[in-house]
């Protein structure tokens, strides 16, 4: 073994790759954990029932145990480990809520949470997921279409990407008390294409299993995009942006070599692979499973990307 001091810079392994690839090693027997430890240490779950008007279920696979889906997280303002959420999100207050609205659009504001909510029916969505650490899982989201939503706001005819920002509190997100012990910087903030945002299998999600979103889980708005990587869904949204250039996420200003601003699910080695990308193992199950181009998402999205190397845009 090489001593550290004359280790190539390339060699060493990046602290938030290192963090991920940890808990990648877990994800399995954290699962197991969560469902052996069911009834003594319940999630965070809200108990607001949801009125759903319609159900879409878009994969035959049974959604993943709600014990490991609340109880399993990343979000990071909540700290780096995958209990964390659940556990530290406690004094989080995910209401009273509001969304500022900003950028190149004809309705900019500040909107209560029930004003967003106001004009939308309620949907449950099952959708799969896949995080670059290779774990995946079934949820069935309770939300609204996310370009309905990104409409009333009237985006401009310069409006080519949105952005989406997470709320700042460190007083209540203990993962965002001082940059030296957080992986981040904050606040968070993700983007899409606007096209992509547009698309019918984008949403925003305000609950899980019929009920209203945990704090762990991105209380009280998350995006929901079921074809990239699950970092892009970003969580506890309190600010949009409608832009003209392509955002600089915070996963980007982290690691730009390996988290690039498209995140499209790719079983194929790209620029971002720092792990093997062609398997993945559902939280739950023991055995690994083929993964899917854009997660099994393709007959729907892939026109979104006709001629684009998804090799370069990773």
């Amino acid at each position: 073994m090489k001593p550290i001091a004359n280790t190539p810079v390339s060699e060493i392994t990046p602290r938030a790759l290192y963090l991920r690839r940890r808990e990648f090693l877990t994800a399995s027997g954290a699962a197991l954990a969560a469902l052996a430890t069911r009834g003594l240490e319940m999630p965070i779950a809200a108990s607001d029932a949801l009125t759903i008007t319609k159900k879409v279920v878009t994969v035959n696979d049974p959604p993943t145990p709600y014990d490991v889906v609340t109880t399993f997280n990343n979000f990071y303002e909540f700290g780096s480990g995958k209990s964390d959420p659940a556990k530290k999100s406690k004094t989080f207050k995910p209401k009273p809520w509001s969304v500022a609205v900003e950028g190149a659009c004809g309705k900019p504001g500040v909107y209560p949470l029930e004003d967003i909510l106001k004009p939308h029916p309620l949907e449950e969505r099952v959708y799969r997921h896949r995080c670059v650490e290779g774990w995946s899982i079934v949820v069935p989201w309770v939300g609204f279409s996310l370009g309905d939503l990104l409409k009333r706001f009237e985006p401009a005819g310069n409006a080519a990407f949105v952005e989406f920002i997470t709320v700042v509190r460190p007083e209540e997100m203990p993962g965002q008390r001082g940059r030296f012990t957080s992986v981040l910087a904050w606040p968070y903030n993700e983007g899409l294409r606007l096209d992509e945002a547009m698309h019918p299998l984008a949403m925003i999600a305000v609950g899980l299993y019929g009920e209203a979103l945990p704090n762990q889980n991105g209380a009280p708005l998350r995006l929901v995009v079921p074809w990239k990587y699950g970092f892009k869904s970003i969580k506890s949204i309190a600010k949009i942006r409608f832009v003209e250039k392509q955002p600089f996420t915070s996963w980007m200003k982290e690691e730009p070599q390996y988290y690039g601003f498209y995140s499209n699910v790719n079983p194929a080695p790209t620029r971002s692979t720092f792990r093997d990308q062609s398997s993945e193992r559902r939280l739950g199950e023991f055995l690994m499973r083929k993964t899917l181009p854009f997660n099994g998402y393709a007959d729907q999205v892939a026109s979104l990307y006709a001629g684009m190397d998804l090799k370069k845009n990773y």
